[in-house]
């Protein structure tokens, strides 16, 4: 509505916990995706084809790029995971292989001197007593041991087992994988080619989307207009009717509530509880039409039919704006700083409210056009507007 979207420990420790980080990458990308078909089905809805759609695609087949990327890397993890299955399996056969042919060996003495006459004559061959008692000792010793390395050749046995069941696994993990990556480039392609479609339509329609640029810049201005009117008043009024200020005079309550505000700079919640960044701040090039430039004085967030407002911080509503057939905006101040919730259908709150964080201010208008529905979301610190970017939580 007020500004146009826009493009935009051991190595097998190590390994899985990398593992682990790109399984939790993979599943967060999925849900990025997925709450990108859930969007675009919802401006499908409409024949009517749109920028909202096209910087949605665009931004799906990043997130395709990135899940893509990242199959690749846990596909690179799970060779090297083989590699070493395969090494410690050649390590376990020549092991079992040296422990049976000593344990051959030893049966094999054994079967020579199986008499108990000749074990019994080599202890009476002693010398002495305590040359009797070693030879005692060792007899009872070479028995434990021709035990204990039959126990270990199972042992052996059953690791080079586990280790043969692991690498199968492995295997299954990787062609797995494989298939998933074919399939996600073949998304990919689809994406592609819809976007492409979307390009050329959107671009055949140049006199449109140049009008739609001059309507929304229009509404931009009765908006800036208006919140630069309420905070002028606030100003005056906290200056006690003096002019030429320029600046809030701030109660000890409200350098507080400032200062509160300043720290969790990168850690504010977003103004929904779901959506997408679909018009940045700043100044951007046209994402179809060339040699045009658009400005937007905050961020514009897609969300569902049924998205609403809220509070990024606690504060007090200084104004509700209504701008005929734009919807209706809400400003909510936090001592210096001042939040703006506009392209709002209903408000739930009223001039001189206080807000906590997180409390819905108003349900986000659809444009029933485009099948597209968005929270326009603008910080300002006095009279001066501030990047959203560099405040919100995660923000992408």
């Amino acid at each position: 509505m007020f500004g146009l979207v826009l493009v935009f420990s051991t190595p097998c420790t190590y390994a899985q916990k990398s593992r682990t980080a790109l399984e939790k990458e993979k599943s967060k990308i999925r849900k990025e995706i997925d709450y990108k078909n859930e969007l675009l089905k919802e401006t499908k809805k409409t024949k009517k084809k749109s920028l909202n759609q096209l910087v949605l695609v665009r931004m799906k087949i990043k997130n395709r790029e990135n899940l893509i990327s990242t199959l690749r890397s846990e596909m690179q993890l799970i060779e090297g995971e083989i590699d070493a299955t395969k090494n410690e399996i050649y390590r376990k056969e020549d092991e079992l292989k040296a422990l049976k042919d000593e344990y051959a060996k030893m049966i094999y003495h054994a079967y020579k001197t199986r008499s108990s006459y000749d074990k019994i004559m080599f202890v009476f061959a002693s010398e002495d007593f305590n040359q009797a008692y070693k030879r005692l000792k060792y007899l009872q010793q070479y028995s434990q041991f021709r035990q204990a390395q039959a126990e270990q050749i199972t042992l052996t046995k059953i690791q080079l087992d586990t280790q043969i069941t692991r690498l199968e696994e492995k295997k299954v993990e990787k062609e797995l994988l494989i298939v998933n990556t074919k399939q996600e480039r073949n998304s990919l392609s689809e994406d592609i080619g819809e976007k492409q479609k979307l390009f050329n339509d959107l671009n055949s329609k140049e006199k449109e989307l140049k009008d739609e640029i001059k309507k929304n810049e229009k509404e931009s201005r009765k908006l800036q207009k208006a919140i630069q009117r309420i905070i002028q008043i606030e100003i005056e009024k906290t200056n006690k009717g003096r002019k030429g200020k320029g600046k809030y005079v701030l109660t000890p309550e409200a350098k507080a509530l400032s200062s509160n505000f300043e720290n969790n700079k990168g850690k504010l919640p977003w103004p929904t509880s779901k959506g997408v960044v679909t018009a940045y701040y700043g100044e951007h090039w046209h994402p179809v039409l060339k040699g045009i430039k658009i400005y937007n004085n905050g961020v514009d967030i897609s969300t569902n039919g049924d998205g609403k407002a809220r509070a990024v911080f606690e504060g007090e509503v200084s104004g509700v704006i209504v701008l005929p057939g734009s919807g209706k905006a809400v400003m909510v101040r936090h001592g210096a700083y001042i939040s703006v919730y506009a392209n709002l259908v209903d408000v739930f709150v009223q001039k001189g409210d206080k807000l906590t964080t997180k409390q819905e201010i108003g349900k986000a208008k659809t444009n029933q056009q485009k099948g597209q529905t968005h929270v326009h979301f603008e910080l300002w610190k006095g009279q001066t507007t501030m990047n959203p970017a560099q405040w919100l939580y995660q923000f992408k």
